[in-house]
């Protein structure tokens, strides 16, 4: 059975990158969630004034990974007690938060970050907003796949490839 959940983990394009390499991913699209009207666009998110987050619609397969398996994924490539920022990326846009498309996943997320806290994981506390899925809007298409097609920059290589060497070392048996 096929579900999605929506991931604000900062920037986008991270969070794409991450997930687009995890078994049992089946769609993985970059847009925005939580705002204050239809159809934003980049520009108009950027300034931080239309309440938007920039996040990842992960469409995912039940039966191969589970939405515990992903928000441990999603907690360990991302900083969750950075209150709307991750690393120089500043702003409400880039806040860490996760939307659940049912009731289930909500209790699954609240327990997950409970245990978190309980084991104290992190040496802040958790600031990722939980809430039910608003709609979700499409990125550009510039946005799409952007690690994929712009590894050179300065941006991937500094900041997206830390990311996916955590992937790749502590979660090498759930990629693809």
């Amino acid at each position: 059975m096929k579900e999605k959940i929506y991931f604000a983990s900062g920037c986008f394009w991270c969070t794409e990158a991450v997930f687009q390499r995890v078994h049992g991913v089946v769609n993985v699209k970059p847009g925005y969630i939580d705002g204050l009207f239809r159809n934003p666009a980049y520009r108009e998110v950027c300034t931080g004034r239309t309440g938007h987050a920039e996040c990842v619609e992960i469409e995912f397969e039940t039966t191969l990974i589970s939405v515990t398996e992903l928000l441990e994924i999603n907690f360990a490539t991302h900083d969750p007690t950075q209150l709307n920022a991750q690393g120089n990326d500043k702003g409400t846009q880039y806040r860490s938060g996760i939307y659940c498309t049912t009731d289930e996943q909500k209790i699954e997320t609240l327990k997950f970050i409970e245990l978190l806290e309980k084991e104290q994981v992190f040496d802040q506390p958790i600031v990722t907003e939980i809430k039910m899925a608003t709609e979700f809007f499409d990125a550009e298409l510039e946005h799409h796949n952007y690690y994929s097609t712009h590894k050179e920059q300065p941006y991937c290589q500094w900041v997206i490839n830390p990311k996916i060497e955590k992937l790749e070392k502590y979660f090498s048996d759930k990629m693809s």
